[in-house]
């Protein structure tokens, strides 16, 4: 029986224009903003070129957007992406993504966040009995241990996953309306500590500026994967969308005037500068505040992402035999309550893997250099997709067609191509840092070949 049958719980529609605007700027708005700001930073030559690359990321962001309500409200399923793609370039495809998020995508951005909350955390309890005296061990711990935390308050259902984003998302746009304040009314150009970007890495690039700020305006079209979760869909996706994405590129652009005010463009470069800055002002309590924020800003990220993620895995297996265990809503806790634990297990697996292996700094990198060439590669095909389901479907439903077609998917997917080179590219540069195949790059060529020998013996198995 299939997974989807009648007498089986399904999702309902319950997430409001209010939620649905929380979990985008919950999961876009994490620690990027304090993580890769300087790196950012580092990569522009002048105030105008930041300020540029951050206004140029929202306006790409602003215009795939526009394309994603299109397809959502089209097609308003459980998925997002996987249910596009199936659909544009048939199930093998389709599959290959959902493999991929599940393995690559999802489970790096996971741990990107928490990675940085780890970090955080452990200042916050360096010295008290909360901290086992190893950094290295309190890292992976920390990590490890939120993720297996937030897998568990989603499963508990809708609701607790909702109302545990809504609360985190509040507290981190109060936190950042709170820094910019400071910054703003605090004397221009005040001292800190002045770090140059490193000379060990790559050399100032603006391509390489607009990678890490559309990283951090990643996250929006997870939205598109509860779609069959959003009430009035053909009305809130679009204003959720673009109210979201709107919303979190003026934080943006206002937080890095607020502290190239405050700091100047070089401090801005320092890892450190939000921490030194807020130090300055309110001391040690201020600093330990900023820590406290960038915790709830990662929290609020892991959480929307698994939230979301999750729903793909549902989908897969309302569709594909082999999976159709992860097609079950669970009526007791109303949520993907097998997908929400899969997805959690291999993300806590990664972490655990990466931390061992890298951790800190170089472990964020390392994930970013692991995910982005698979996302930005999938994220290509969905902005063809949009041209080849209005050739295929021209009598589909499309309750909101994107605006000055086909321009704006025509930017969407030349964007997609540059941030797919870019992303190989960095991947590259990484790579040639090191001695040998790195462990990522056999991962990610072992992920993707498993899978689509699986889609394909699925469809054999099947036929038969």
């Amino acid at each position: 029986m299939s997974a989807n049958a009648p007498n089986h719980p399904k999702p309902s529609r319950q997430l409001t224009l209010f939620d649905s605007i929380c979990i985008i700027a919950g999961i876009v708005i994490g620690a990027g903003i304090y993580e890769i700001t300087p790196k950012i930073a580092a990569n522009v030559n002048s105030v105008p070129e930041l300020m540029s690359v951050w206004i140029i990321g929202g306006l790409i962001s602003l215009a795939a957007a526009l394309c994603y309500v299109e397809l959502a409200t089209a097609i308003p399923d459980e998925g997002g992406d996987y249910v596009y793609l199936s659909r544009a370039y048939g199930p093998h495809l389709g599959f290959l993504f959902a493999w991929a998020e599940f393995w690559i995508v999802r489970p790096g951005s996971v741990g990107m966040m928490s990675f940085v909350f780890a970090r955080f955390a452990h200042e916050l309890v360096a010295g008290t009995r909360l901290s086992t005296g190893d950094a290295g061990r309190d890292f992976v711990i920390f990590a490890a241990s939120t993720i297996v935390i937030i897998t568990l308050l989603n499963v508990l259902g809708v609701r607790t996953g909702k109302t545990t984003q809504n609360l985190l998302t509040v507290l981190k746009v109060v936190g950042l309306v709170l820094i910019f304040l400071v910054a703003m009314f605090a004397p221009a150009h005040v001292s800190t500590a002045v770090i140059s970007a490193p000379s060990e890495g790559p050399p100032p690039s603006f391509s390489l500026a607009l990678v890490f700020v559309l990283f951090t305006y990643g996250g929006w079209n997870d939205l598109c994967f509860v779609a069959a979760e959003v009430k009035h869909p053909e009305r809130n996706l679009l204003r959720s969308l673009a109210l979201g994405v709107g919303l979190i590129a003026a934080i943006y652009v206002l937080f890095n005037i607020a502290l190239v005010r405050a700091v100047g463009l070089e401090s801005l470069r320092s890892p450190t500068v939000v921490s030194d800055f807020v130090g300055t002002r309110f001391g040690e309590a201020g600093s330990r505040a900023i820590s406290l924020l960038i915790c709830l800003s990662c929290l609020g990220a892991i959480n929307g992402t698994l939230f979301a993620g999750s729903r793909i895995y549902y989908a897969v297996g309302t569709q594909h035999r082999f999976f159709a265990w992860l097609g079950n809503w669970s009526g007791k806790w109303d949520s993907p309550a097998r997908a929400l634990t899969l997805q959690g297990a291999t993300a806590f697996l990664w972490v655990v893997a990466f931390g061992m292996l890298a951790g800190g700094e170089a472990g964020f990198d390392r994930l970013l250099a692991f995910t982005s060439p698979v996302f930005w590669t999938f994220a290509t095909l969905v902005a063809l997709s949009m041209f080849i389901l209005r050739d295929r479907e021209p009598l589909l439903q499309r309750p909101h067609r994107v605006v000055f077609f086909p321009v704006t998917p025509i930017i969407f997917f030349l964007c997609c191509l540059f941030m797919q080179h870019s992303a190989f590219s960095y991947a590259a540069y990484l790579q040639s840092q090191r001695h040998g195949i790195s462990p990522e790059a056999i991962a990610t060529a072992c992920v993707l070949i498993a899978g689509t020998a699986i889609s394909f013996l699925e469809a054999r198995t099947s036929a038969s």
